[in-house]
C-alpha cells in the first residue's frame, strides 16, 4: 500500500491545552506508519454544542500514512488516551480530542468511523487552520477556504498567541 494523504484534527479545553496539543502532534507522529507532512496555526475557539465548557484550542495536522483507516483511528485513540481522554459527555469538555477528517478521497460509514468527518464542512475550528495549512485544500471537491468563509462559528475563532 502507498502512503495515503490524510487531514486530523485536534482539539482541548482541558488542563494545559497548548501543551497538550504539541505532545499529541508528536506522538501521532511518532509511528512507523505515520508521517507529519503539515501543522496548522493554533486557534482558539468557542465550544459548538454540548454543555457549558471552556474555550477550546484547535489545530490541524497533515500526515502521509500506510495505516489502514481503523489502524489509524486506534493510533488516534491511543494518543487520547495517553492524554486521559474521557467519553463522559458528548460534544463536552475533554483533555484532547483527535478526529480523522480526511483519509485520501476515502468515503467509509461504518458504526466505528465515518470518512470524511461527518461535522467536518461546517466546523471553522476545522476548516479554517486546514484552508491556512492547506490553502488549494478540498472537502468533497469544494475548497475548505470556501467551505471555512461560510461557517457559522467562524466570528468566535482566534489565531492563539499563547499566554
Amino acid at each position: 500500500m502507498s502512503a495515503v494523504h490524510s487531514v486530523l484534527a485536534l482539539g482541548s479545553n482541558l488542563g494545559e491545552s497548548r501543551d497538550t496539543l504539541s505532545s499529541a502532534v508528536a506522538e501521532l507522529a511518532d509511528h512507523p506508519q505515520v508521517r507529519l507532512s503539515a501543522v496548522s496555526p493554533v486557534v482558539r475557539t468557542r465550544p459548538v454544542g454540548g454543555p457549558e465548557q471552556p474555550d477550546y484550542l484547535n489545530l490541524v495536522v497533515a500526515i502521509e500514512t500506510d495505516l489502514e483507516p481503523h489502524a489509524l483511528l486506534a493510533h488516534c485513540q491511543a494518543v487520547e488516551a495517553r492524554h486521559h481522554r474521557e467519553r463522559i459527555v458528548r460534544w463536552g469538555p475533554r483533555t484532547l480530542d483527535v478526529d480523522i477528517i480526511t483519509y485520501g478521497d476515502l468515503h467509509l460509514n461504518d458504526e466505528d468511523l465515518i470518512i470524511p468527518h461527518p461535522r467536518a464542512a461546517a466546523r471553522a475550528f476545522v476548516l479554517q487552520p486546514w484552508a491556512w495549512m492547506e490553502p488549494d485544500a478540498r472537502l468533497d471537491s469544494v475548497p475548505v477556504a470556501e467551505l471555512a468563509a461560510r461557517a457559522e462559528d467562524l466570528p468566535g475563532l482566534e489565531v492563539f498567541e499563547g499566554e
